[in-house]
C-alpha cells in the first residue's frame, strides 16, 4: 500500500494554472528589462509541459527571446509539447545541432510526432542532421500513411526469448542498459522473431524465478498491422482495456514496434478535436496562435460552401415572393422555423457523429437510433407546435397563420431528426467523413424543407 505522505508527493500541483499566469507577467517584464537571465532557474525547472504552456502564452517575440537565452537547457519533452505556430517558431530559434541532440534523446514515437507535421523543407533539414539510426526510425515511419498505426508505434520495446524463465528475464532486464524508460509488457518471439504471447512486468515482479515465462503469459495475443488507421487501434484498447500491443509486419510476422496506452490518449484526444472542428467546418486547424489572415484563409473555403447553401434556401423563399408581400407577417416567422429545424438537427447530428466513432452504430442500432430521433422530433415538434401557434395566432390575431406555423414547425422538426442521423449514417457507408461533411446537408435540407413548408403552406391558405 502506498504511504499517504509519498501519495501527496507525487500528486499535482493544485496551483499550476495559477503559478504559470503569475509567471508569465513576471517573464515579459524580464524580457522588457533585460533581465532574462535571472529567471532561468524558475523557467528551467517547470515541467515540460508548463513550459509549453508558457511560451504558447507569450507574444512570438517574447517566445523567441526565451528560446535564444535558454535553448541550449531546454528539456527534449518541450518539442512534444508545443504544436502548431509555437513548435515552429521553437525550431527556426534552436540551432541545428541542438534540435538534432533534443530529438535524439525522445522515442521515436515523439520523435516521429512532432516531424509528421513540419513542411517538406523542415523536415529534411533536420532529418539531415540526426545521427543514423534516428534517421532510419523516422524515415521508416514515415513511409506507413498519415494516422495509421505504423506512426503511432515507438519502435522501443522490451523481448525475450519464448523459452526463458522468470528469474532469465529479470536478469535480462537488471542488466540491460537500454531499456525503453517506461514499459508495460514484455513480449515473448520466436527465433524469427515473431511475437507468441505477452507478460506484464507486474507479473514478473510477483512469480517465482523458476517458473517459465509461458506459465505467467496472458492469453491470445492481439497483434496489429502498422497499416491499421490509428482510430480503429484506439477504439480497440477502449474496447478491450489494453495497456500497449505489438505491431508485427503483415508479410513477415517480426515484430516491428509498440503502441502504449499514452500514445492512444493522444490519438482520442486528437481524434475528438478533429471531429470537433469538422463539424464546424475547420478541417483539423484549430491553432489559435496563427494570424487572423492565416485563420480567414483557412475559413473561407468552408464558408464559401455555406454560402452556396444559403442561395438555395433563398431560391425557395424567391418561390413565395408574392406571397411574403401579400402577408408579411411569413418574414417575420420564417427564421423561427428554419432555426428550430437546425438546432434541433444539430443537436442529434453531434450524437450521431460520436455514435458512429465510438463504434456504436451497427446495422440493427441504427435502425433503433434513426427510429427513436424521429420520434424524439415529433414530440418535441408537438410541443413547438403548440408553443408556435399560440405565440403567432396571439402576435397577428390570425389562427390560420398560427396553424400554419405549427405544421411548418412540426415537419421541420421531424425531418432535423431523421436527417441529424441518416446523413452522417449514410456519409460513413459512402467512406466520407460523416464529421466532414454533415453540417453541411443537414443546414441545406432543414433550411429548405422549413422555409418550402411554411411558404407553400401560407400561399396555399393565407393567399
Amino acid at each position: 500500500m502506498t504511504e499517504p505522505t509519498q501519495a501527496l508527493a507525487t500528486s499535482p500541483d493544485p496551483d499550476k494554472a495559477r503559478t504559470i499566469e503569475a509567471l508569465l507577467p513576471e517573464l515579459v517584464e524580464a524580457i522588457r528589462a533585460g533581465q532574462l537571465e535571472a529567471m532561468r532557474a524558475e523557467v528551467l525547472a517547470l515541467h515540460p509541459a508548463d513550459l509549453g504552456d508558457v511560451l504558447e502564452g507569450l507574444s512570438r517575440d517574447d517566445r523567441t527571446a526565451v528560446v535564444e537565452v535558454f535553448g541550449d537547457q531546454l528539456p527534449p519533452e518541450l518539442l512534444i509539447e508545443v504544436e502548431g505556430v509555437v513548435l515552429e517558431d521553437v525550431l527556426d530559434t534552436l540551432a541545428d545541432d541542438v534540435i538534432s541532440e533534443r530529438l535524439t534523446e525522445l522515442n521515436s514515437d515523439d520523435r516521429i510526432d512532432m516531424l509528421e507535421d513540419l513542411d517538406e523543407e523542415a523536415k529534411q533539414k533536420i532529418l539531415a542532421n540526426l545521427p543514423e539510426a534516428a534517421r532510419w526510425a523516422v524515415e521508416d515511419a514515415l513511409r506507413y500513411p498519415k494516422s495509421s498505426t505504423g506512426r503511432l508505434m515507438a519502435r522501443e520495446f522490451v523481448t525475450v526469448p519464448a523459452d526463458w524463465n522468470v528469474g532469465q528475464t529479470i536478469d535480462f532486464l537488471r542488466a540491460n542498459p537500454d531499456l525503453p524508460d517506461d514499459f508495460y509488457d514484455i513480449y515473448l518471439v520466436d527465433e524469427a522473431y515473431r511475437p507468441v504471447s505477452s507478460v506484464s512486468v507486474s507479473h514478473v515482479l510477483r512469480t517465482r524465478r523458476a517458473v517459465a515465462l509461458t506459465d505467467v503469459a496472458q492469453g491470445d495475443l492481439r497483434v496489429f498491422p502498422p497499416e491499421l488507421d490509428q482510430e480503429e487501434l484506439a477504439h480497440t484498447f477502449r474496447q478491450y482495456g489494453f495497456s500497449s500491443a505489438p505491431v508485427a509486419d503483415a508479410e513477415t510476422g517480426r515484430l516491428v514496434g509498440v503502441v502504449t496506452l499514452d500514445d492512444i490518449v493522444h490519438v482520442i484526444d486528437e481524434e475528438a478535436e478533429d471531429d470537433l472542428m469538422r463539424l464546424v467546418g475547420l478541417g483539423s486547424v484549430s491553432d489559435i496562435n496563427r494570424s487572423s489572415l492565416q485563420t480567414a484563409r483557412n475559413r473561407f473555403i468552408w464558408l464559401s460552401v455555406n454560402f452556396g447553401t444559403a442561395v438555395l434556401a433563398s431560391m425557395v423563399i424567391s418561390l413565395f415572393q408574392g406571397t411574403i408581400r401579400e402577408v408579411v407577417a411569413l418574414a417575420v416567422l420564417m427564421p423561427i422555423v428554419a432555426s428550430m429545424g437546425g438546432n434541433a438537427g444539430t443537436q442529434t447530428l453531434a450524437v450521431a457523429v460520436r455514435a458512429l466513432a465510438m463504434k456504436d452504430l451497427r446495422a440493427r442500432k441504427a435502425v433503433q437510433f434513426i427510429t427513436r430521433e424521429a420520434l424524439v422530433g415529433l414530440f418535441n415538434g408537438v410541443g413547438f407546435a403548440l408553443v408556435a401557434f399560440v405565440f403567432s395566432a396571439l402576435w397577428f390575431q390570425d389562427v390560420v397563420l398560427g396553424t400554419i406555423i405549427a405544421v411548418a414547425m412540426l415537419i421541420n422538426l421531424i425531418v432535423a431528426g431523421l436527417s441529424g442521423t441518416m446523413v452522417p449514417i449514410i456519409l460513413d457507408r459512402l467512406k466520407i467523413d460523416p464529421a466532414n461533411a454533415s453540417a453541411v446537408f443537414l443546414t441545406t435540407i432543414t433550411d429548405v424543407v422549413g422555409f418550402f413548408v411554411f411558404l407553400g403552406l401560407a400561399a396555399a391558405f393565407l393567399v
